[in-house]
């Protein structure tokens, strides 16, 4: 991990925390994305990179492996949290990178609004078709963020690459 920080103060008040694995100094009113990023794909590299063309700097928040197993089943995350920060955080349209740890019960808005209000994020990018889109819309309320739709890549998804792969092989 090439940067851990966090404010421990501040993490104590909050049933999530943040741990930066690459942390873009200085840090300025950036869009912030939240999700697993298991399986790097085309879907998530026209994604960010819709968002960069933006002109925000552009930080990534990966859910840890025990959230990940805890929403997804025992056979997920296929690659460790601090890898998928590292992967994302090494491509181009990305300025940073953190890990999201915490119960995996806790999954409102309110939470993520808690967690991401030190970093007064300009935006919060989702995809369209996300199932947490009304939540997300309701973070960014809460945080005087806009929200972002993007579009989805169709048939594009770390699901459908895994149901792929599985039979192929």
């Amino acid at each position: 991990m090439r940067e851990s920080g966090t404010d421990e103060a501040y993490q104590a008040a909050t049933p999530l925390g943040l741990r930066w694995f690459e942390r873009p100094e200085p840090l300025e009113r950036p869009v912030v994305v939240t999700g697993v990023f298991d399986v790097l794909h085309v879907g998530h590299i026209r994604f960010l990179g819709a968002i960069a063309e933006r002109g925000h700097p552009l930080v990534v928040g990966i859910e840890s492996d025990e959230r990940v197993r805890a929403w997804k089943g025992p056979e997920r995350p296929v690659n460790p949290a601090e890898e998928r920060a590292e992967t994302i955080a090494a491509l181009a349209c990305v300025t940073g990178s953190f890990i999201i740890d915490g119960p995996p019960t806790v999954a409102d808005w309110a939470a993520y609004a808690d967690l991401l209000r030190p970093l007064a994020p300009a935006a919060l990018a989702f995809t369209a078709g996300d199932r947490y889109t009304q939540a997300k819309i309701r973070g960014a309320e809460a945080l005087g963020a806009r929200s972002w739709e993007l579009p989805f890549t169709p048939g594009r998804s770390t699901t459908a690459a895994l149901g792929r792969l599985s039979h192929s092989l």
